[in-house]
């Protein structure tokens, strides 16, 4: 017993027609498209696994460096305001970063000399890197100029003419630890042997070792000092750990860890060692002022005790009162004071003009004080004579002295710091280099990779779809053109595999093999509208057509005329396409006696008709294919012909070629009673199927409405917009 269980596909409905595009729809497009994007992705993926391959890994080195408050700490403290003021971090960071830091490092490290196996493009990096053995690895591939893994060599001393700076050479290794070198020109400039240095022609080569097959290139090239520098610069860089924090850290980038971390360290030794060199110089500059000076204090000072001396002696032993012992010690203080602030002046004046803010801060200072010293003349000049003179000469003893006592102690000072220098920077952290390469991991790689694949496969399919301005949805051809759509035929996957088994040959037809495909039922439903519309035509004929070839009409055509043989109607289905027609072929027949010939009144209407393996189904073929088929449809026989059959038949199909090619279509409408078109989905714009639809009115055919072919039904699944509903009614046991 059968019983039939409906079970629905897909129901889709919009609330608006202009909402855009959908949620649905995006996923319908993404499903229509998925194997463009997994190939798409895949294909991104393995450019990111090469990648991460070939790609030559980048590791980083680190150190830190503090930059400490000038003199704090040491002999140096209180001579600070002789030594100048604090330098800021930001000042650092540039001389970190300068040429004379970075191009001692160059000197020191021979980085200028680049010297390094030439491998080849794209896989011979990876292949050499991975390399772990001893010797020299083996040619691969007949490649024998390219290094493979495990060659060495090691260049001390390179000198080149001064136009062949920054200009590529080649190093070719040769038996028995020779070599050749050769010029950007392929020129032959130098021959030497390892261990020995070799000149000739403007070149001078010391290589130290080299360790490579026979014929192995390697690249040469001696950087000019500009050219190594922003080299270094450019790989490495120089940032405060927390704002004023004066903790300054220090990075390289580079692919070889060993080489990054010897650059480094150079780099913080290097500045370490210029701080405490102009440390050192600004003590030896202060120190060299103050011997200029100290002789003539010491003159000074023997010049005053002499004067005071033969004062009381010629007055007699004198002793001051308190008062005037007080006066005397302001005043020394004084004296004291502007001296040094004198010296500080004269100091400051070799690096900075008098208007400077710190010249005109100890201007200042010594006005300050040369107002007190009249405040102190003034009392002075209230005391008695003998006072008075005895007090300028105790005076001038005890300035004198002091004066001179504290050079002396400075200049001793800054002999020991001079010696003993150490500058106010401090390394923190050597450097070290970082275990794993910086960067993204494989993983990671990988992941972008795919995600760029995506993305770009979503442009492709934007772009597609952009250019592909085609008709998709049936409801586009009944609002543009105004014409209805009778049937919505899906996409048959059946139908493909019988054609494909057919090859040309006999096919079976879906309606009679597999009635219950989704397509045939959309033929039923097709069968049932044409019913009613066709009441009022004059004639029982139908023409089927299309805008262009490979729309799929005669799959419409012998199917609906199966599906009409099926309900106990007699059917004949004649082929007017007297250019291509292939019906023949389908159902295994002869194209022999069949439209032509009984237009040419070679055959009587008997002899077209040929049976088919369904019942009440009949077929008249092409016949001959004339040289003249437009001209031949025109003939009186062959409205003749259609009104034969439209009296024997209870439906007559006709199928016709394409109205846009040929003007064939246009002359059977006018005789018919009703018009078709199949429109397939997704292989013409609405722009066409207007021009068709134009020209068939333009010669009288009116178009009753479209049969729209091979909607691809899977994509209702996700899609939300199109109005209308397709089923599935299944039979099972």
């Amino acid at each position: 017993m059968n019983t039939a269980a409906p079970q629905p596909m897909q129901q889709a409905s919009a609330d608006e027609e202009d909402e855009g595009l959908a949620l649905g729809e995006i996923i319908a497009v993404l499903m229509d498209y998925r194997w463009l994007i997994a190939a798409i992705s895949l294909f991104a993926l393995a450019l990111g696994l090469a990648w991460v391959l070939v790609a030559k890994p980048v590791y980083r080195a680190d150190g830190l460096l503090q930059i400490e408050e000038k003199g704090s700490g040491g002999a140096l403290k209180a001579l600070e305001p002789l030594l100048g003021d604090d330098t800021t971090v930001s000042a650092e960071v540039e001389i970190l970063t300068s040429r004379m830091v970075l191009g001692r490092v160059v000197n020191k490290l021979k980085l200028d000399i680049v010297a390094m196996p030439r491998t080849l493009p794209l896989i011979g990096g990876a292949f050499a890197r991975r390399y772990q053995g001893d010797e020299p690895n083996s040619a691969w591939l007949g490649f024998s100029s390219f290094a493979w893994g495990g060659e060495r060599i090691q260049v001390d001393s390179l000198d080149v003419p001064p136009q062949a700076l920054d200009q590529p050479h080649a190093l070719i290794a040769r038996e028995g630890g020779t070599f050749e070198v050769f010029d950007d020109d392929d020129r032959l400039v130098l021959k030497g042997k390892a261990g020995t240095r070799a000149s000739d022609q403007g070149y001078s080569i010391f290589v130290a070792q080299l360790r490579a097959r026979p014929d192995t290139q390697f690249r040469l090239t001696k950087r000019s000092a500009e050219a190594a520098i922003d080299d270094l610069r450019s790989s490495y860089s120089v940032k405060e750990r927390g704002k004023k924090s004066g903790v300054l850290e220090l990075s390289l980038l580079g692919s070889r860890p060993e080489q990054i971390a010897l650059v480094l360290d150079d780099i913080l030794n290097t500045y370490v060692r210029q701080n405490v060199e102009r440390r050192s110089a600004e003590a030896e500059k202060t120190l060299k002022f103050l011997e200029t000076q100290l002789p003539a204090l010491k003159t000074q000072v023997d010049s005053a005790e002499a004067a005071y001396n033969s004062y009381r002696q010629s007055r007699g032993s004198l002793d001051l009162s308190l008062e005037t012992q007080g006066i005397l010690k302001s005043l020394v203080e004084v004296e004291n004071a502007a001296v040094l602030l004198k010296q500080e002046r004269d100091e400051l004046r070799q690096s900075f003009t008098p208007e400077h803010p710190r010249i005109q801060a100890v201007d200042n200072k010594l006005a300050r004080l040369n107002d007190r010293r009249k405040q102190f003349d003034g009392e002075v000049s209230r005391l008695p004579d003998t006072q008075q003179t005895v007090l300028r000469l105790a005076r001038d003893v005890e300035v004198s002295n002091r004066l001179y006592t504290e050079l002396l102690n400075t200049a001793q000072q800054l002999r020991v710091s001079k010696a003993g220098t150490v500058g106010d920077v401090r390394v923190i952290d050597t450097a070290a280099v970082a275990r794993k390469p910086v960067g993204a991991g494989p993983v990671a790689i990988l992941g972008i990779a795919l995600l760029l694949g995506l993305l770009v496969s979503m442009v492709v399919i934007w772009v597609l779809r952009s250019l592909r301005v085609v008709v998709e949805d049936p409801e586009i051809i009944e609002s543009q053109l105004g014409l209805p759509v009778y049937a919505t035929v899906p996409h048959s996957k059946t139908e493909l595999e019988l054609y494909r088994k057919a090859r040309g040959g006999v096919e079976e037809l879906l309606a009679v093999s597999y009635p219950q495909d989704d397509a045939v039922e959309s033929l039923r439903g097709l069968r049932t509208t044409l019913h009613f519309a066709l009441l009022d035509a004059q004639r029982n004929s139908l023409l089927i057509t299309g805008s262009s070839p490979g729309l799929g009409k005669s799959f419409i055509s012998k199917n609906l005329g199966a599906v009409l043989a099926q309900v106990d109607k007699r059917v004949v289905i004649v082929d007017a396409d007297l250019r291509r027609g292939h019906l023949h072929q389908e159902f295994g027949l002869e194209r022999a006696v069949g439209v032509s010939e009984y237009v040419a009144g070679q055959a009587s209407l008997e002899d077209l008709l040929k049976t088919t393996m369904v019942p009440k189904l009949w077929v008249v073929t092409t016949g001959q294919i004339p040289p003249n088929p437009s001209e031949l449809l025109m003939h009186p026989r062959f409205q003749v012909l259609l009104s034969e059959l439209a009296a024997r038949f209870d439906t007559v199909i006709v199928d016709a070629p394409p109205v846009l090619a040929v003007s064939d279509a246009a002359i059977i409408g006018r005789h018919v009673g009703a018009t078709l078109m199949v429109a397939r989905a997704g292989k013409h714009p609405i722009r066409e199927l207007e021009q068709a639809v134009k020209r068939l009115n333009q010669a009288g055919v009116q178009v009753k409405g479209f049969v729209f072919n091979d909607l691809n039904v899977s994509r209702q699944n996700y899609r939300y917009g199109y109005k209308g509903y397709v089923y599935r009614y299944s039979y099972k046991t």
